[in-house]
């Protein structure tokens, strides 16, 4: 492992994790009235085909932070809409 690998996996960590209390606190209290539908669903779109290009270019970092990233939007996104 080089060091531009070890730093996309501190950066790919250091902005996942810091997702995950929004998605802790939406889960918890099942409020999505200050959640943006579109900015969520665009935001869920970018993570997805960052997921992708990460796959395809067999980049680590890239694929574990956006796929993550990607599961935890989806989620607040379904319950955006189950408790509009």
């Amino acid at each position: 492992m080089d060091t531009t690998e070890i730093i996309g996996l501190i950066a790919a960590a250091l902005t996942t994790i810091s997702f995950v209390p929004q998605a802790i606190k939406t889960i918890k209290t099942k409020d999505t009235a200050g959640i943006s539908l579109g900015m969520y669903s665009m935001f869920f779109v970018g993570v997805v085909l960052w997921s992708i290009y990460g796959i395809i270019n067999q980049d680590l970092p890239l694929m574990i932070a956006n796929i993550t990233t990607s599961i935890l939007t989806f989620i607040i996104l379904i319950m955006k809409f189950k408790y509009k």
